[in-house]
């Protein structure tokens, strides 16, 4: 008659084995998801390539193409990006998790990735379009610098990613984040305000309007109070080339706080 084994024995002889079991190669093929992997190639191109170059191998001695040597698997690669190379002109480059990831799923994938060629953009080029002929001080406020009419960027490097910075450029409302929509308000008197909310609770809401007046409003005190789902912010899908956009979002990666 066969010996009945417990379920807790079963489980340490499980774990035993599983921590025994000598550590293989990880194949990194048809394992990442694509809108990964074409994230992690604008955020490459933002971040990486002015480096390492479009392709991966601007760098003497590393081709990223061919494989990362110092870095077997995934968790090995991430602490590299994460904490740079010592020695080396690798730099320690913090990135968020689901930005950590993506650069990772296209670093793995450059080989076989068939997305259009990754553009690399010009930081000084992007804070040039950006100043001029994007008109984005006109809205946007960079360390002390433009209106306030339009969320400040100064950390703007710190809370979106360079694929979330693409889409906004190419489509403002798809992006726009619930606390950005625009308001507009009818007093009770009549009067007429539009502007950008900037907090709100119960019983009242505070407004920046468009002529950078910082106004807070009782809600009694209103008649209409219409929040808009439709960006102001216009699409620079056909006011910029794809290599400007490029070089707009090389800069705004780069905006990490005041310096």
């Amino acid at each position: 008659m066969p010996r009945l084994i417990s379920g807790r024995f079963l489980f340490v002889a499980v774990l035993w084995v599983l921590r025994a079991a000598p550590a293989t190669a990880q194949d990194h093929s048809g394992v990442y998801p694509q809108i990964d992997i074409a994230n992690g190639a604008l955020l490459f191109g933002a971040n990486c390539a002015q480096c390492h170059g479009a392709t991966g191998d601007g760098v003497p001695g590393v081709d990223l193409k061919a494989g990362i040597k110092r870095a077997a698997s995934d968790t090995d690669l991430g602490q590299l990006i994460s904490n740079g190379i010592q020695g080396t002109a690798m730099p320690a480059t913090p990135f968020a998790p689901p930005e950590l990831n993506a650069l990772i799923a296209y670093l793995r994938s450059m080989r076989d990735f068939n997305a259009p060629k990754v553009m690399v953009g010009d930081v000084r080029r992007g804070r040039e379009l950006f100043e001029t002929k994007g008109g984005c001080s006109a809205c946007h406020r960079v360390q002390g610098k433009g209106s306030r009419v339009a969320p400040d960027l100064t950390e703007i490097g710190n809370v979106r990613a360079a694929d979330a910075l693409w889409r906004s450029l190419l489509d403002p409302t798809s992006a726009m984040r619930p606390i950005n929509r625009p308001v507009k308000i009818v007093t009770k008197d009549g009067r007429t305000i539009n502007g950008r909310r900037l907090n709100e609770d119960t019983y009242s809401v505070q407004i920046i309007d468009d002529h950078e007046r910082l106004l807070s409003l009782m809600k009694s005190d209103l008649r209409e109070f219409t929040v808009i789902k439709t960006s102001t912010m216009p699409s620079y899908k056909d006011k910029l080339a794809q290599q400007e956009i490029a070089d707009v979002v090389s800069y705004l990666v780069t905006l990490k706080g005041v310096i």
